[in-house]
């Protein structure tokens, strides 16, 4: 057989026709041709009887239209649940509130109506604290008159304001300003529950050493209403604190500061120690705008993603408190460039409450009014609650 570089061209392009014609496609593997010229002339009936293209430019007609194809939302199909937490005891249920509220229970991210509809709404608690203390102006001035009494400032924030739960803080007890005992940070918690009929967060002084002797005889003083105790980390004495929430019927709420970890193994360990998925609420930290929000997107995102891939020691509700946007100097500081601070907190905390909403969160503490009334309207917008005249085209007003 005569090598390839030893023929001439003329036979080479014979050859490769037979191929071609017998094959009706040829292919070639460690090949090296160099030529000057190389011409390869098929005849018509090979093209017509082994389908080779002919080497002539299309004359179709550009398509006047695109195909027709049916389409298919591409929907996500989510394993988990969150867990469903109740706050508040009916009368009906060995309680005394008038309604109880439902958080949690989510089957798919936060206002993916596309996917599917989340069973309950986010709901607001409205800070109330046991004794007066230096709050910014803005705060201050729609509590003028009740900061003195506990009692007067929860049933204001109900019946004025709106508020779905109380989030009532014993700051006192803090051994750095009143140290108020236990019993009577007790009987404050039974005033309040008296003057208001919506369920209570109860809250400590964040004395690690004091805040479970607190949450434990607060617990007893609100038998049977089912509050929220407000909280328990891996450095305090957690078991005491779940012991007296199942002893009187309540629920307890994780803190763990912004480690995904960590929140993990904190619910593990409550977990262990008896406390129902369905009576604990998670606190992984809210970041104010413009002070780490990022971090806090980031982490409540995974959690609520987590949670509903099937990660049993995630799927519990978030608590959120938005009310930490106070922190930020920019909410309060009297700088006039930044605009009338009477505006500028009461929006940083809402825009601080909307993102954490956006992100997962369930349940929020709120200080503002303004705040409370703004992220409720939002959530009627999204769930599609009420009637507007708005048009999606003045939303954005260009300025010549």
């Amino acid at each position: 057989m005569i090598p390839m570089s030893e023929r001439e061209p003329s036979d080479v392009a014979k050859k490769l026709l037979e191929l071609a014609e017998k094959f009706g496609q040829i292919e070639l593997e460690n090949v090296q041709v160099v030529v000057e010229e190389l011409t390869l002339q098929l005849q018509p009936t090979i093209a017509a009887t082994r389908g080779v293209a002919a080497l002539q430019p299309s004359a179709a007609k550009p398509m006047d239209r695109l195909l027709e194809a049916e389409f298919v939302k591409p929907l996500e199909v989510y394993p988990g649940q969150v867990a469903e937490v109740q706050l508040g005891a009916t009368r009906s249920e060995g309680g005394t509130r008038s309604v109880a509220v439902r958080i949690g229970g989510a089957r798919v991210p936060p206002f993916y109506s596309f996917e599917g509809a989340n069973p309950n709404r986010p709901a607001f608690a409205m800070d109330v604290f046991d004794m007066p203390l230096t709050l910014p102006k803005a705060i201050r001035q729609h509590y003028e008159g009740v900061m003195d009494d506990p009692a007067a400032w929860a049933k204001k924030s109900v019946r004025e304001f709106g508020a779905d739960i109380i989030s009532f803080n014993l700051i006192s007890t803090d051994p750095g300003l009143k140290n108020t005992g236990a019993e009577d940070a007790a009987q404050t918690v039974r005033d309040v529950l008296n003057a208001v009929d919506v369920p209570i967060i109860i809250g400590g002084s964040g004395n690690k050493e004091k805040d479970p002797v607190v949450l434990e005889k607060a617990a007893e003083a609100a038998h049977g209403e089912r509050v929220l105790l407000n909280s328990v980390s891996t450095d305090t004495d957690y078991k005491r604190v779940v012991k007296a929430a199942l002893e009187h019927g309540h629920s307890v709420v994780a803190f763990t500061p912004m480690d995904i970890n960590n929140q993990k193994k904190l619910n593990r360990l409550l977990l262990d120690a008896g406390l129902p998925k369905d009576r604990l609420v998670i606190d992984p930290t809210t970041a104010a705008l413009g002070y780490g929000i990022e971090y806090s997107i980031s982490l409540l995102e995974r959690i609520k993603l987590a949670a509903l891939k099937g990660d049993p020691e995630l799927q519990m509700p978030i608590l959120s408190a938005a009310s930490n946007a106070w922190g930020a100097r920019e909410a309060w500081m009297k700088t006039e460039e930044l605009g009338p601070r009477e505006y500028r907190g009461p929006l940083w905390e809402t825009v601080t409450g909307l993102t954490m909403m956006m992100s997962g969160a369930d349940l929020f503490m709120i200080s503002h009014p303004a705040t409370v009334r703004v992220l409720r309207g939002l959530v009627d917008s999204l769930f599609g609650i009420g009637e507007t005249d708005q048009k999606i085209e003045d939303w954005i007003t260009a300025i010549e």
